[in-house]
């Protein structure tokens, strides 16, 4: 009943995402729907601990996954500096966020950036400027640390070497197989912790 009032409403999304938490799909609707960010494309995986200080600022891309990460649209610092200087200041930016692109547990997303096209911005990571096509970005502030293509070069070849790599190209690209996933943790468990600790 929660759902159905929130995704096709707009109705209780507070009051559902406390009460029945929803999946990072559902959740994603929702925001779709009713959040007001500007673009949400295909394949897209909006946690419900992502938070947005101004979706309306906000563009996002193809096959964007948002861990638990803030996006901010506005600096509101600017509210001390007006009050102490005497001004009438103003800082608030867009952010694009392009397709391919996966941001990260504690990531904090800056005003005015644009991340992307295939990029993955790192756990704790600040972003204060835009990220470069296949960048991987780490620190604070965030600075390249990689590339995507790099990443995916010696993750094939680290897969290709685990005992379990032929149940997961039984599960193909979808990342879950009900069928297959007692097995694949039961390997893993047993390639992890098989002799002890």
């Amino acid at each position: 009943m929660l759902a159905w009032l929130a995704i096709g409403h707009g109705r209780a999304g507070r009051l559902w995402k406390v009460v029945s938490r929803p999946t990072a799909e559902e959740w994603t609707e929702y925001m779709r729907r009713w959040s007001g960010l500007q673009h949400v494309g295909k394949h897209t995986l909006i946690m419900t601990s992502t938070s947005f200080s101004d979706p309306e600022f906000v563009w996002i891309g193809d096959n964007v996954v948002f861990s638990d990460c803030a996006i901010l649209g506005h600096d509101a610092s600017i509210v001390v500096l007006n009050r102490a200087f005497g001004e009438s200041l103003d800082a608030v930016g867009r952010t694009i966020i392009r397709d391919n692109v996966f941001i990260g547990l504690g990531a904090v997303i800056m005003p005015d950036v644009e991340i992307g096209p295939t990029a993955i911005v790192a756990a704790g990571a600040v972003v204060t400027r835009d990220v470069p096509e296949n960048a991987i970005v780490a620190g604070m502030p965030a600075r390249v640390i990689g590339t995507v293509s790099d990443l995916v070069q010696r993750r094939r070849e680290e897969t290709r070497e685990l005992p379990w790599f032929p149940l997961l190209q039984q599960r193909g690209i979808s990342g879950y197989d009900a069928r297959l996933e007692l097995e694949l943790r039961r390997m893993r468990i047993a390639h992890f912790f098989g002799d002890g600790v």
